[in-house]
């Protein structure tokens, strides 16, 4: 199949090494303020991924994320942001990365190119029907990505993908492709850069977005956080105060029976 990868074309920015450090900052921040007017044009096909997800996990579902380098780092960052943030099991939301956890510090050559290692990683897992897999890569090119999602497809699991070229044969193997068109990098090549922004993006709306719809925020506070250091215990006895307009004090042995805030708050109401 033959696409344009967009994001490999080269930058229109030329001679970087004579810029200032304020030319550069500059033009940095010019490129990267056309990154959430991509997102916006995706929006409707970030939604349709989003409401397929959320039917999955209501029914005991995970979400798994495969990815290569920068892509692959951009989906254990968020799936391990989810148990601290929502209080979800840490299986809940998984992510894998080509050439293993090695891969998240130092590149293993040539990992990416295995179109069948993904398949043998989410297999450690069980994957299933009831699972949602979501291809990252920015060129939606990588081997090891759409060989996962090739084998989803065939035992049928749900699958996803985010890339920010249009027409990419990842998007095509993807049921719920998502495109986000970043264009040329800054650097030429560089996608760590706007594409990999415009990832962390859609990244943040996916969890957010599902985890807001399976019922772990109350309001607009994070009541199943985990509290894991001084200052979220803090933010969660403010939030106990704030809800049940209660002194600090009370908020605070509250919590400290219940460690957790949401049942903090229930047990209160239900006194």
């Amino acid at each position: 199949m033959s696409f344009t990868r967009t994001t490999e074309q080269a930058s229109k920015y030329e001679h970087l090494e004579k810029m200032s450090v304020h030319d550069l900052l500059s033009n940095i921040n010019n490129e990267d303020k056309t990154v959430p007017l991509a997102v916006e044009n995706a929006l409707a096909q970030i939604e349709s991924f989003i409401q397929q997800l959320v039917e999955r996990m209501k029914n005991g579902g995970r979400l798994f994320y495969i990815g290569a380098g920068t892509s692959g780092r951009l989906g254990i960052v968020d799936a391990s942001e989810c148990p601290p943030t929502f209080g979800v099991p840490f299986d809940m939301v998984i992510g894998l990365i080509a050439g293993g956890d090695t891969a998240i510090r130092r590149a293993v050559e040539f990992a990416e190119d295995n179109r069948e290692q993904a398949w043998k990683d989410l297999s450690d897992y069980n994957v299933n029907y009831k699972d949602v897999v979501v291809g990252i890569a920015a060129s939606g090119s990588t081997p090891y990505v759409i060989g996962g999602l090739e084998q989803c497809n065939a035992n049928n699991i749900l699958t996803g993908c985010i890339t920010c070229n249009a027409g990419s044969p990842l998007a095509a193997t993807a049921k719920y492709p998502i495109e986000v068109v970043t264009g040329p990098e800054f650097v030429t090549g560089s996608s760590r850069m706007k594409a990999g922004t415009a990832q962390k993006l859609v990244l943040n709306m996916i969890t957010t977005a599902t985890m807001i719809q399976l019922g772990r925020i109350k309001g607009n506070k994070m009541v199943d956080m985990q509290l894991s250091n001084h200052k979220l215990v803090g933010r969660g006895v403010q939030m106990i105060v704030d809800e049940l307009n209660i002194p600090q004090e009370e908020a605070a042995k509250l919590l400290d029976e219940h460690k957790n805030v949401r049942k903090a708050i229930e047990a209160y109401a239900n006194k």
